[in-house]
């Protein structure tokens, strides 16, 4: 197997892996930079998985077919948005730890959605395997381009894309509307922004069910593109990763990209890592923890060089300095 063949291998699984992680992401990039701290994302994904997988089934009994995923991953960010509420509600009008808050979310989700499980299957620990999926495909035209096409456009899904796409939207939203001024000037100082008239805790709440709805998309997607059923296993640390791309691209949705593409090939490395020559002989724990190992290498070598918004984590008490 030459080099060009290994990469055919490695970098569509990791764009296809990765792909989760960039949507839940942009939702922390929200969130943080309007000062509130969401380690609820892995929850949040965890919703979104169990979403995704009981839409899914149960829109293919209603005979929708291949449109059943998609639908899905509507309804998953949707109720990833209205969960996060939980953590807005926490964390912006109690003004509770926010730490604390956010773990709660998750275990609070991974309880609820497992006790759901059971009690629409009949006891069962997991759902029914999905028999439509978003697959990937290659993409035509360009699929055929020398060198890059075999890489970039070939065993690919369509979300991937969009989820690239949807970043530098973000990106726009954020450093180039009003709204995306408003949510960066409450995540810096809030006390200023509401002198000019903002209402912090809007702005906040807004950030926090964005940061949802994007957590719950990405936790949709990871069901319906790679797991194809939930049981509690299913989102084993992916939340946290996303966590760790987002401090990795410094607080920047595309750098979170970036990172989250970067975590992405870790990842595949660990799936894909017995079709690679050299990989293929070191004991598969060394593969399985690779991501996780090499998440913890880039924030020890990089998050000292980034800084959060100064408001974060912060409550903001009005009239208080």
């Amino acid at each position: 197997m030459d080099f060009m063949q290994i990469l055919t291998i490695v970098i569509p699984s990791a764009i296809l892996t990765a792909t989760p992680l960039i949507f839940t992401a942009l939702g922390g990039v929200f969130c943080e930079r309007s000062g509130v701290v969401n380690i609820g994302l892995e929850g949040l994904m965890v919703v979104g998985a169990f979403s995704a997988a009981v839409f899914t089934y149960f829109f293919e009994q209603h005979g929708l077919g291949a449109a059943s995923p998609w639908l899905a991953l509507l309804i998953a960010a949707l109720l990833g948005g209205v969960f996060s509420i939980i953590h807005a509600v926490a964390s912006i009008s109690f003004r509770a730890e926010q730490v604390v808050s956010g773990v709660a979310i998750n275990f609070l989700a991974s309880g609820l959605c497992l006790f759901l499980v059971k009690l629409i299957f009949d006891g069962k620990g997991q759902t029914p395997y999905i028999a439509h999926r978003i697959d990937k495909i290659d993409i035509p035209v360009l699929h055929d381009i020398p060198v890059v096409g075999p890489l970039l456009f070939s065993n690919v899904t369509y979300i991937s894309y969009i989820a690239v796409i949807i970043s530098f939207v973000v990106w726009y939203v954020i450093y180039k509307t009003p709204f995306g001024l408003r949510l960066r000037s409450v995540g810096e100082h809030p006390q200023a922004a509401d002198t000019l008239g903002i209402n912090v805790s809007k702005t906040r709440y807004i950030a926090v069910i964005l940061s949802g709805i994007f957590g719950g998309l990405g936790g949709g997607v990871y069901l319906v593109t790679i797991a194809s059923n939930y049981s509690v296993s299913t989102i084993a640390g992916q939340g946290f990763l996303a966590i760790a791309a987002m401090i990795f691209g410094k607080w920047h949705p595309v750098g979170a990209m970036g990172a989250a593409l970067f975590f992405g090939l870790a990842q595949s490395l660990s799936i894909t890592g017995q079709q690679v020559p050299v990989l293929n002989h070191l004991p598969d724990v060394f593969l399985l923890i690779a991501p996780y190992v090499i998440t913890i290498l880039a924030l020890a070598g990089f998050v000292g060089r980034a800084d959060a918004p100064k408001a974060s984590g912060i409550p903001y008490i009005k009239g208080k300095r």
